[in-house]
């Protein structure tokens, strides 16, 4: 199935979108290239990330503040990493 087709891709991708360019081209970048071929574990780490506010995100990503959660905040940390 493509995965603009996927009802779960285009729910994530929407999800993505938080108003905050950077943090759209972050989260879409990571769902485009990463999700394909993520563990579960990933992927409900991923989902769980797009729960947070977006200030927080935006601080961790930044490396001002991190999240409260150890996985989320590596995964905020992969994500925020140079694209490859």
């Amino acid at each position: 199935m493509s995965p603009d087709i996927d009802p779960e891709i285009k729910s994530l991708r929407w999800r993505c979108r938080r108003g905050m360019r950077e943090l759209d081209q972050l989260l879409e970048r990571w769902l485009d290239r990463r999700w394909p071929t993520a563990s579960d574990a990933d992927r409900g780490l991923f989902r769980r990330l797009l729960d947070c506010e977006d200030d927080r995100l935006w601080r961790s990503f930044l490396g001002y503040e991190p999240l409260d959660d150890a996985d989320l905040q590596a995964l905020a940390q992969r994500i925020a990493a140079p694209a490859d």
